[in-house]
């Protein structure tokens, strides 16, 4: 060979052993990017879902739960459904991605959550409900507070009030929702066997003011002899009000239910009669003692009742 071929052919050798030392198995060419895995959650890990931030109710109900987490060592993730089912059903899927080791659940919807409550019980994952039930699935554990008793306790408030004569406004909260439901089965069981009262108008305002606002107004267009108002909750009753002074009615009797700050402000005024208090703070507080028990390896009561006050 030809001295001054030998340089170019050691050249081509190197190159040509480079170039099949990067496709080697330690150094393939790169694939297809996989999917991110999800975050797993530690072992001491609770998720939290709540039906809506919007609602002062269910933001004392949080603050309680991440006292109580912090107090028992726990970690809180809490996701917040805007009032919206299938937001809620979603967020739940992704805590049960990252295998939290038990799922608190403040329910938007009795009915639509029950696919949500089954997918945690196929992943083993145990389920709490806070406040409002599901209609199906295994729940371990549900604390609230009586709803019927509570609406019970509302109607024998408002009738002494007008002396059991006169028409009744009724704001209803989320229609499928187990607080609605039982709030105005216990109202109706108080009211309905009266002879001298009516429940003139029914409607639903979906838990919130500015549509307890609204709703109350296209009532009072209808209809100004209203003489009592019972709104499912506090937020609601705080929007008739507002609607029962823009039309200049006074001494109309509103009963809200739930205690918030603001309407124990508005029964200080004189602006609202009376509200039902559940007492949010302690029903996050019991769900994580609850979940702590499941992660102790213990069982918590099938329901848990949380004591009921009228505010008046």
């Amino acid at each position: 060979m030809k001295t001054w071929l030998k340089p170019l052919l050691i050249a081509s050798m190197a190159l040509a052993f480079s170039a099949c030392s990067k496709q080697g198995p330690e150094s393939a060419a790169p694939a297809a990017s996989a999917p991110p895995v999800a975050e797993t959650a530690s072992s001491n890990t609770v998720g939290l879902a709540v039906s809506t931030q919007n609602n002062p109710f269910f933001v004392t109900l949080k603050q309680g739960a991440e006292e109580a987490a912090k107090a028992n060592g726990l970690t809180l993730i809490t996701v917040d459904a805007q009032d919206d089912a299938a937001k809620q059903i979603a967020s739940i899927e992704d805590l049960i991605q990252k295998k939290v080791k038990v799922i608190l659940i403040n329910p938007t919807d009795s009915d639509a959550l029950v696919s949500a409550v089954k997918q945690a019980n196929a992943a083993k994952i145990p389920v709490i409900t806070l406040d409002r039930s599901v209609n199906g699935g295994e729940v371990v554990s549900h604390i609230a507070s009586d709803n019927v008793a509570g609406g019970k306790m509302a109607a024998a408030f408002l009738l002494e009030k007008i002396g059991k004569q006169g028409e009744i406004a009724e704001l209803e909260g989320i229609a499928g929702s187990s607080a609605a439901r039982e709030r105005g089965q216990g109202f109706h069981a108080g009211v309905d066997a009266e002879k001298g009262v009516k429940v003139a108008a029914k409607q639903p305002a979906d838990f919130d003011r500015a549509k307890g606002l609204s709703v109350m107004e296209n009532i009072l267009q209808g209809n100004k002899k209203i003489k009592a108002v019972f709104a499912h909750n506090d937020e609601m009753a705080l929007g008739a009000v507002q609607a029962l002074e823009a039309a200049g009615l006074k001494n109309v009797v509103v009963v809200g239910f739930d205690a918030t700050a603001d309407a124990v402000a508005a029964v200080k005024a004189g602006k609202m009669a009376a509200t039902v208090q559940q007492k949010p703070e302690l029903i996050g507080k019991m769900g994580i003692e609850a979940a702590k028990k499941i992660i102790d390896g213990q069982a918590p009561e099938k329901n848990i009742p949380v004591p009921l006050e009228l505010v008046k």
